[in-house]
């Protein structure tokens, strides 16, 4: 005690030289660090504070975290996910016997139309080329709906997964992950096997066509609002340099990162939150409007618009863009081969 009140005396008579001085920018940070130091040094010295017998204390109190969860307000929500994500699949698989969707060979380039577009995009296999025509192929329903993966938990708070561990634990995908956190049910059966019987959409008539293609759009919109209440509630990881997604409180510890220009020390990822794009990437494509020609040339590229490829393939199928999309879509825009007078 009298250690600290010679250093309280100290800090007044510092106090008074500076105020003599006027300034006092270096009087606020003399206060600051002297206080810090007095504050620190006493703490440090406090023998009553027992590092050995806080830690089960802290211990004791993660694992009663767990006891919170999942939040029986967001059960409903994550099955709302999981029904809505059985449906898109199942819709976009019949949308697909019907409309055409193409691939590039070389990007991950998606068009949905008659016959692909030749807006010069294509950056080659590993982006060797640049400003090049596609080479499409028949596409499937992976290249709309992007499959995202991740490690399944068998406790929402369980210890980081190791590096060692990595072989250990089955990969889902992320929003299966996610809804299974939150509280919903899924079989073992059925989180081993995402494969669902499509409807023949060759027998179906144009009003039935729509009203999956409706249905479908819906199930859409569901997945993505579900997941972004979701992530205001459970916490969801993304690495920084890659598209490695994991569901939990902490990132795992597997050296997979494969960004080798930004690669740390042997390939550990870099954790930050994970948004609704990350976990359900939206997969932008070219939008061919009515007023557009039926191959859409490279040359009147600015003047096309872009959409979601689920929104594009249903918008094809008869269903109706919600609002949110006309200005990415550019539905009002003008038309390619447009005369028009340049100022001035």
């Amino acid at each position: 005690m009298f250690y600290v009140s010679i250093r309280f005396l100290i800090l007044i008579i510092y106090i008074c030289i500076m105020v003599v001085m006027k300034n006092p920018r270096q009087l606020y940070r003399s206060i600051m660090m002297q206080g810090f130091v007095i504050i620190s040094r006493n703490y440090r010295s406090n023998p009553k504070v027992d590092f050995r017998k806080l830690r089960p204390m802290i211990l004791k109190r993660i694992e009663d975290r767990a006891k919170d969860y999942p939040v029986k307000a967001m059960v409903p929500v994550a099955r709302d996910v999981l029904m809505s994500r059985a449906l898109l699949i199942q819709g976009v698989s019949t949308l697909l016997q019907v409309i055409p969707v193409w691939s590039c060979k070389f990007c991950p380039e998606v068009y949905i139309g008659e016959k692909g577009h030749e807006i010069k995009t294509c950056r080659g296999y590993k982006r060797h080329a640049k400003n090049k025509l596609h080479e499409w192929e028949r596409g499937g329903v992976n290249d709309l709906i992007v499959p995202v993966e991740t490690f399944h938990l068998k406790n929402t708070f369980q210890d980081v997964i190791k590096h060692d561990e990595r072989f250990d634990y089955n990969r889902v995908p992320a929003v299966i992950e996610l809804s299974l956190q939150a509280g919903a049910d899924l079989n073992a059966e059925e989180l081993s096997s995402t494969k669902l019987e499509c409807l023949g959409a060759e027998s179906l008539s144009n009003d039935d066509l729509r009203l999956v293609a409706e249905g479908t759009l819906r199930a859409w919109e569901v997945v993505r609002s579900g997941v972004q209440k979701l992530l205001m509630v459970y916490s969801a990881k993304v690495c920084k340099y890659c598209s490695e997604v994991h569901v939990g409180p902490s990132g795992h510890k597997a050296r997979m990162c494969g960004v080798f220009k930004y690669e740390g020390w042997r390939g550990t990822h870099m954790w930050k939150k994970a948004q609704v794009d990350d976990l359900i990437p939206p997969k932008i494509v070219w939008f061919r409007r009515p007023q557009d020609p039926k191959v859409l040339d490279d040359k009147w590229r600015s003047f096309y618009g872009h959409a979601p490829a689920v929104v594009d393939l249903c918008t094809k199928g008869g269903a109706i863009a919600p609002p949110k999309y006309y200005c990415m879509m550019k539905l009002q825009g003008l038309p390619a081969n447009v005369p028009f007078k340049p100022r001035g």
